[in-house]
């Protein structure tokens, strides 16, 4: 109630209601005056009184009439100037505002559609770059594939390669208490197949960075279809996808939307601990939508900065903004993680 109070046209009543306030003192004090100083027959105390109240009475009434009609263009202008604010903060920068009038607010409106044009050029900009980016790194892909096994070869070494020894450890160690002690034997039997699982985890993770960077000529669609139709033969996850066809999408924005996809599935694969992953591709009007979630474990996102996944959010983040796309990732420990990318075409 109280922020209602407070909009635009209430502050227009509020003006003319101030207005009759400041009238009706002056008009008292000039009829009290000529009262007491000239003392006509026609005018008394009873006479003033019913006349100030009479006039404020109507005062009141036809200021607000007056407030509320001259407060309505102004206050459908201002709406209109905010729903033109918003579609700007939700990355539409097509949207334009159309303004005839000559005042203050279609002077902002005016600079609001200058800097509308000026975003527009710049996320034109950032997909071209992107383009030419795409085009230079089909040059350096040996280079790039020399990076990549190097940094497999350390993944494989830091992750897998110690797990196996782990492995190797306590099976030697089970056999030597095998006969002596079959409940511990039992025990560490069950470490092992949990140490086994993990690794298999792991290199199933691993595996998803040694598919092509690029997709061969392939549409988008077809290529996220194999790679979870993949995924589906090696591990007990439930996939539930919304791709759409035909979605006209550049080489480039298609391979970092790819690279995008395959680094999220890794983070869940390796961390999540997920039953459930739901994976939507849909264009709406001007913009592309991608969003990804899972029903694990979850993170906090202010606490965990230090967890592997920060990384792979991060280099997600840097495809998304490298085609001038937006890029939020919402989690919570318990409650799964949700994450949404806008494009703009």
């Amino acid at each position: 109630m109280l922020k209602r109070l407070n909009s635009i046209r209430y502050t227009y009543i509020r003006s003319h209601l101030y207005g009759v306030f400041l009238t009706a003192v002056t008009l008292l004090a000039i009829l009290l005056s000529i009262f007491v100083l000239i003392e006509p027959t026609w005018l008394n105390a009873s006479n003033i009184l019913v006349f100030v109240l009479l006039y404020v009475f109507l005062s009141v009434i036809i200021s607000f009439y007056v407030g509320f009609k001259s407060s309505t263009d102004i206050k459908d202008r201002m709406d209109y100037l905010s729903v033109f604010i918003t579609q700007l903060s939700r990355g539409n920068f097509t949207s334009r505002g159309y303004f005839n009038e000559g005042d203050e607010i279609a002077r902002i409106g005016n600079e609001l559609n200058e800097l509308a044009e000026k975003l527009q050029n710049q996320v034109k900009s950032l997909q071209r770059m992107a383009d030419e980016k795409t085009d230079f790194a089909k040059t350096a892909h040996k280079a790039a594939t020399i990076e990549e096994r190097q940094r497999l070869a350390r993944d494989l070494h830091d992750a897998v390669s110690q797990q196996l020894f782990a492995l190797a450890m306590m099976s030697q160690a089970t056999i030597r208490i095998f006969d002596k002690s079959p409940e511990q034997a039992k025990e560490q039997m069950e470490e092992i197949s949990n140490t086994a699982l993990k690794a298999q985890v792991e290199m199933r993770a691993l595996l998803l960075h040694l598919r092509p960077v690029h997709l061969s000529g392939e549409p988008l669609d077809k290529g996220i279809y194999q790679l979870i139709d993949e995924l589906k033969q090696k591990c007990q996850i439930e996939f539930r996808l919304m791709i759409d066809e035909l979605l006209n999408l550049s080489e480039a924005t298609e391979e970092h939307l790819f690279r995008i996809i395959q680094e999220s599935l890794s983070n869940i694969l390796r961390h999540a601990n997920a039953t459930v992953v739901t994976l939507e591709l849909t264009k709406k009007k001007n913009e592309v939508f991608l969003h990804i979630s899972d029903n694990g474990i979850g993170f906090a996102l202010e606490t965990d900065q230090a967890k592997k996944t920060s990384y792979g959010l991060k280099t997600m983040k840097e495809r998304t903004e490298e085609i001038g796309g937006i890029f939020a990732v919402r989690s919570k420990q318990g409650e799964g993680t949700y994450i949404n990318i806008r494009i703009p075409l």
